[in-house]
This record gives C-alpha cells, structure tokens and sequence, in this order.
C-alpha cells in the first residue's frame, strides 16, 4: 500500500481581533487529560469532482477552500488556536510551600497546524473493502505520539488538521490536545467546519453557521481555586514513567444495521425480564455483545476479572455545565465481572452491568470527584492502562456524534477512522453506523492474535453487516 508524503505544512490563525491575549485557566476534568494522546479523528470523503487536466489544480484549490473554512471555523473556537502554558504555582512568602505548577490554555491566536499531503497509492476501496483497517490510517493524522502535556514543553500547536489526497478520495483529519476539550466540543469543532466549507460551496458562505457559538469560560465549582496549582516541579513529572512503544494491536471497523442493533436489545432486555428494573439500551446491548466476544477471544480464565470503562458525558448531568460547553465535560463509569459470568450469564446480565454503571453515575458523587481532585490530583497513567489493558475494554466516543453530516461541499462522508493516539488493546470507538438511524459501528483494537478469533467467531458476526475480514500484516 503507497506511502503518504507531506506537501505542506502551515500555521492558521483566526481572524485577528482587538480583544487582549486571554488565558483560560483548566479545571480538573481538563487538567486530569493532559497525560494522554490527543483526540484523532478523521472522515473519508469522495474525490471532488475534476474536469480536463485541470485535476492537479483542482485538487489545490480544494485544498485552498479547506484551509480557508478551517480558519474561519477557528475564529468560533478561538481557544484551539493558543498554546498550553506552565507556570511556577504561588507560594507563601516564607518560601515553605512545595513546588507547584499552574497548567493554562493561553489564547494568543498563534494558530492551529495545517497540513497538506498526498497518497496517491492509496484507494477509498483500501480503506473501505475489509474491516481491518490499514495501519497507512495512522499516517493521516498529525501529532501522532505526541501526549497533551507534551505540547508545553515543546509548543506544539494543541489542534492540528491534515488533509490527505488519496487516489480516488480525500481524508480529513483533525488531531486536538485532549486537556483543551473532549468528544463533544471535537465533533462541534467538524461539524463547524463542514459546514462553512459546504455553505462556500454552494455560494452561500456569508451566512450565519446553524450552530450555536461554543462557551468558553470555564466552568469550576464554587469554592475551587482557580488557577489550579499542581504539586509538581516539572512537567515530566506529571506525565510519570512513558511507554516507548506498546503492544502490538490490530484493529477493526464493524457496522451493526438498526435492526441488528434492534435485536441485540430486545433480546438482552427479554433475558433480564423480571430482573432488570429499567430498560438496558441499544449501546448497551451492543457493547455487551462485544464484551462477551472479546472474552472469548482473549481465552479468559473463568475466574479471571475482565473490567469494561466507559465515558459518561456530563453535559445535561451536571447543573451548570452548559450544553456548548467547550472544555472537558467527561467521568467514567465501570463494570466488572469473572470472565465465566460475562460468558455464562448470558447477554441480557453483561448489558445489565453496563447498565448499572451507567447508573451509578450521579451529580452529587461527580461534584464530590471534582472538589478533592485539586487536594490529590491524578491523572491517568498509559504504563498502568498497557499492564491491565488484556483483560480489559475501554469505550469512547458516542454514535449521538454527527459523523456523516460532515459533507465538506463534494458529498457525504463515506466512512470514518481515527488515529494512532490512545490505541491500547481493548480500545473501543463507538460512531453512528452510516446506515440510517439507529444504526452503529465499532472500531475495536485487540492483540492480533485476540482480533483473528473475534472475527472468526461465528456467534459475534452473525451480528455485524458484512461478514468476510481480512486481517492484513502489521506492517501496511
């Protein structure tokens, strides 16, 4: 499979205005980020359409029109074009207190990273015509294996966009430093996007975006101090022991149709009639279907614990928080269980544990989380989630996200991928499944070995809509 090269490489700023520098100080569900890989998510688009030998100069003005609706996009979400900063934390006047450090978004208008590049090996059928995905995915995203607090010691830009021609299409990709935002704000930012470019294209670009401008004050509880010192001396301190290089995954792209998502619900409902006290839902369902596969997989002993963590989002969940909100609105629910239960109980009591997790979940205890986080500050650890993550699955990412209504003015997304950050064995990313609604599609990493059996096994797939896999070498 070809190799991608860079064409290009510039810095976008957003429209300058009058206003001063601002510095928006993190709170800690964005301060607890800083330690993992950025957000990398991308969508394939079809080639826009060319005339004559005027293909070549087409496609740089398509390039053109990207970059200039991704300028504009970024006047909206100004933040993402600053720069993660660190400063000496205060201390008393007697020189007694620790060393501390405060972590701050300052938003200068530096700019956000543009990057043009070009495969012309590669085709939309390469990345479209077997669910495993090609590891020439990755190379379509910019600030690969570069960590959120990496971009203050080296001034990484904390967004980076990179536009990619591929030989019958075009992949855009957007990487965003996850100590400055999550899913949510990720998407908005696409959505954004898209939708200036595509109202350009239709000479319709002067109109006001249909979206509504993001908020982005931060917002803290009462009583927090902001800004937040860090009992750190250093940077790398936070960061801890690095991973040089992980276990090696493949991963693969499923789509489940609405009516075999339909069927995963009601069956896991009908097997805990009586039991359950409130209705297990089609992602949970779904998520248990996985689960149970993945034990199998993985040959988990029986009486061996397999934990399954998911996002829970908290906008609509927490009093206060906006529903534009830009920054990190996010905790995380678990469930957990012998892997011989996952197996022997059937669907209905893994969704049920799934669903309890989710319950679990209440203002009162997330407000309790953010208030002592200040006092004992944790971050989440990659060397920890590599040592664990065999036994373990990890969802992200929500199929409420709108993937496909990113049409860039040449015509509906044909699929979605994301990149190399954050791919440990048991990763999963859930999207909206393409196929009208109610639909869903998981990309889910595994050890080679674990994904060969996952996509053997007869009882899983019999769920997912196309049916043949195949498992390419590590090296593509």
């Amino acid at each position: 499979m070809g190799d991608v090269s860079i064409v290009s490489r510039r810095m976008i700023r957003p429209e300058p205005t009058t206003s001063p520098p601002e510095t928006i100080h993190l709170t800690p569900w964005d301060l607890r980020m800083i330690t993992v890989d950025h957000i990398q998510k991308g969508v394939l688009l079809p080639k826009p359409p060319t005339t004559g030998g005027q293909g070549r100069l087409h496609a740089a003005a398509v390039v053109e029109h990207l970059a200039s609706s991704f300028e504009r996009a970024l006047g909206r979400f100004y933040p993402f074009a600053g720069r993660l900063a660190a400063t000496p934390g205060r201390s008393d006047c007697d020189g007694g207190s620790p060393e501390s450090l405060v972590v701050s978004l300052r938003c200068s208008g530096e700019g956000a990273e543009f990057v043009h590049a070009v495969a012309p090996g590669v085709t939309v059928a390469d990345l479209t015509a077997a669910l495993c995905v090609p590891r020439v995915v990755w190379s379509f995203f910019p600030l690969n294996g570069v960590l959120g607090a990496d971009a203050i010691a080296d001034s990484h830009p904390v967004m980076a966009a990179q536009v990619t021609e591929l030989a019958d299409g075009v992949f855009v990709a957007l990487s965003l430093n996850h100590g400055v935002a999550d899913g949510t704000a990720f998407w908005r930012f696409f959505n954004t996007w898209s939708e200036i470019s595509r109202r350009s294209v239709d000479g319709d670009g002067g109109c006001e975006v249909s979206s509504p401008f993001p908020v982005h004050r931060r917002w803290f509880l009462d009583g927090c101090p902001v800004p937040i010192p860090l009992p750190f001396g250093s940077v790398e301190d936070i960061v801890g022991q690095r991973v040089d290089s992980y276990p090696p995954v493949q991963e693969c792209f499923l789509r489940f149709s609405a009516e075999s998502v339909k069927k995963l619900k009601a069956k896991a409902n009908a097997e805990m009639s009586g039991t359950a006290t409130a209705t297990i839902s089609s992602l949970q369902a779904l998520l248990a279907h996985l689960w149970r596969a993945a034990c199998r997989a993985r040959r988990l002993a029986p009486g061996q614990e397999t934990l399954y963590s998911l996002l829970v989002g908290c906008r609509g969940r927490v009093d206060g928080v906006p529903t534009a909100y830009l920054g990190n609105a996010v905790a995380h629910a678990a469930a957990q269980s012998p892997a011989d239960e996952i197996l022997d109980r059937g669907l209905g009591w893994a969704a049920w544990l799934l669903n309890r997790a989710v319950a679990s979940f209440d203002e009162r205890s997330a407000r309790e989380k953010l208030a002592s986080w200040p006092g004992e500050p944790s971050f989440p650890s990659m060397a920890a989630f590599s040592a664990t993550a065999h036994t373990s699955l990890l969802t992200g990412s929500s199929p409420r996200f709108d993937v496909y209504g990113n049409d860039f003015g040449c015509g509906r997304p044909v699929t979605v991928r994301s990149g190399a950050g954050n791919k440990l064995d048991g990763k999963v990313t859930v999207y909206e499944g393409g196929d009208g609604a109610g639909s869903m599609a998981l990309e889910v990493c595994l050890a080679p070995e674990a994904l060969a059996r996952l996509v053997a096994d007869d009882e899983f797939m019999a769920a997912v809509g196309a049916t043949d896999c195949l498992i390419r070498p590590l090296s593509e």
